[in-house]
């Protein structure tokens, strides 16, 4: 392992860490402006953004100079260990300026900094995961500027800061193809391109190309431009993260439709994006994946307007006994039920809520219309069911991808098969193409990993909170990067209350999920360390 390697490309992301922060700050300035330049450097996420801008700045290019002999020091390892270490630290340095908001709060001291820093840190983590987990219960209570990096951390971690570096960095030296798939989602990385830069920047562009038409449908539906921007990068980077306490419950219909289909867009590998758009359509229409996961979403959103149509909510004495952290009083939650019902007391509402939930947990993005948690339980396990599904390889969304789901079952029937015709061969394929051996045993072990770690993650959530289905809901919704779960982490509830320890454990979830295990895993094995 070549240390130098890893702390030069460090350097380089923390100079785009330092650039992009600039954004922020900007408008952190402007909403103060009325108290003047001084006056407005003395705001705690103001000084927390331009601090770490220098820092960022400053530190990464003295460890780009004084290390630059290791851009030339490539190798598979080091791609891996860039990937891990460079999204802890940027998480770390985009936790600052909330960290400072956060001890500033009234009752805050220093006594405090560490749980403020866990809450910043968690939150930085939950949106550059896109996962969308949030520790606040009023987030409309925030400075604009907070809102907008939270909105930030998610666009940036969707498509992948590294991924971004290399583009900005084409040069950057450090075994860029291992930290192209160590940090894009799902087991296919193929190249558009023979160079690994213009592969990123094409991604990049279909990326930006449909961020920048999701806000302009958002405006055309109401919103003003800064919540059109926060709500699309939350959308294409599948976070969930909204400027609203409500999420997206109180918007109209045109904005709701507007969020489900970029959520679906984002959702799909953006390489078949990128063949559509320049009229390629057989790519996408002939892809299994995409196929398999028009399939999931459809026959979810039958099943759910069903249930809802014929059932409606949950019995209110079977709603009302699920764990909230803070039990609603028996009037307000007969009116919140009442509300809740309303939206699917018809058949066009139904539909309108199944379209929108089902897609938003498929595609992990984790927004919200309804409170779910009221839903009967053959919907609520549905939604936990989906959140292990995520969107397709390629794409934004987290869980384990579709075509690894395919290709488990299809190993599980091809077993079931050969044990009643022992000399049957019959290889694994997805279409024509037949899926090798290696890739074969890949997935599996992904999946093994997977279901271990949330097996894992729940048990030691059960020491941290009273209530078992709010432990197993909280521990997919970090892993697969959903953010709302049941119970006490479900649609209208936060992770705030979380003791501190099981908060660093989701922590630690949040980026296995997104990293996809492996990366992460790799990194912790002792014998990588070694020359």
């Amino acid at each position: 392992m070549h240390k130098s390697a890893i702390v030069y490309a460090i350097g380089k992301i923390m100079q785009v860490m330092g650039l992009v922060l600039l954004v922020p700050l900007a408008l952190a300035v402007y909403d103060y402006r009325s108290l003047g330049i001084i006056k407005s450097l003395y705001q705690p996420e103001v000084f927390g953004f331009l601090l770490v801008i220098i820092l960022c700045l400053g530190a990464g290019s003295f460890l780009v100079y004084v290390f630059r002999q290791g851009r030339y020091l490539q190798g598979i390892k080091e791609g891996y260990a860039v990937v891990t270490l460079g999204w802890l630290s940027m998480a770390f340095w985009f936790a600052i300026p909330l960290c400072f908001y956060l001890m500033s709060l009234p009752g805050s001291d220093f006594r405090n900094i560490i749980g403020a820093f866990t809450d910043a840190y968690f939150e930085v983590m939950s949106g550059f995961t896109t996962t969308g987990a949030t520790i606040f219960g009023d987030v409309e209570s925030l400075p604009r500027s907070l809102l907008f990096l939270r909105a930030l951390a998610h666009w940036l971690g969707g498509m992948g800061i590294i991924t971004l570096a290399i583009v900005i960095f084409p040069s950057l030296g450090v075994s860029g193809y291992q930290m192209f798939r160590g940090e894009v989602p799902g087991p296919t990385k193929d190249k558009l391109r023979p160079r690994l830069a213009q592969t990123v920047s094409i991604l990049w562009g279909v990326y930006v190309l449909f961020t920048a038409a999701e806000t302009v449908l958002l405006m055309v539906g109401g919103m003003d431009l800064f919540e059109a921007v926060c709500h699309s990068f939350a959308t294409m980077a599948t976070g969930g993260f909204s400027t609203h306490n409500a999420s997206i419950a109180g918007q109209n219909d045109f904005i709701q439709w507007v969020i489900v289909l970029f959520m679906y867009l984002a959702g799909v590998n953006f390489i078949l994006h990128y063949h559509a758009l320049r009229g390629d359509v057989k790519h996408m229409v002939a892809n299994r994946e995409f196929l398999f996961y028009n399939g999931v979403i459809i026959v979810a959103v039958l099943m759910t307007v069903g249930v809802l149509c014929f059932n409606g909510l949950a019995p209110p004495e079977v709603a009302e006994s699920h764990f909230r952290n803070v039990p609603l009083s028996s009037e307000n939650f007969a009116e919140h039920y009442g509300q809740q019902a309303a939206k699917v007391d018809n058949f066009y509402g139904a539909v309108k809520v199944a379209f929108f939930q089902v897609v938003s947990i498929v595609t992990t993005t984790g927004f919200a219309t309804a409170d779910f948690d009221l839903w009967p339980n053959f919907l609520r396990f549905l939604l936990v069911f989906l959140m292990f599904f995520g969107g397709c390889a390629g794409s934004t969304g987290g869980g384990m991808k579709m075509v690894r789901i395919m290709i488990v079952f299809k190993v599980a029937l091809n077993i079931l098969r050969k044990l009643t015709q022992p000399k049957l061969v019959a290889p694994i394929k997805l279409g024509d193409q037949v899926v090798d051996d290696d890739r074969i045993i890949n997935i599996v072990s992904f999946f093994i990993l997977f279901t271990g770690l949330f097996v894992l993650t729940a048990i030691l959530m059960t020491l941290f909170v009273p209530d078992l289905v709010t432990a197993l809901a909280c521990s997919i919704a970090t892993i697969g990067n959903i953010g709302p779960g049941l119970a006490g982490v479900g649609a209208i509830e936060n992770y705030g209350w979380i003791p501190l320890p099981g908060k660093w454990i989701l922590v630690m979830s949040m980026l296995l999920g997104r990293l996809e295990i492996f990366t992460v895993l790799i990194v912790f094995r002792p014998s990588v360390w070694r020359k």
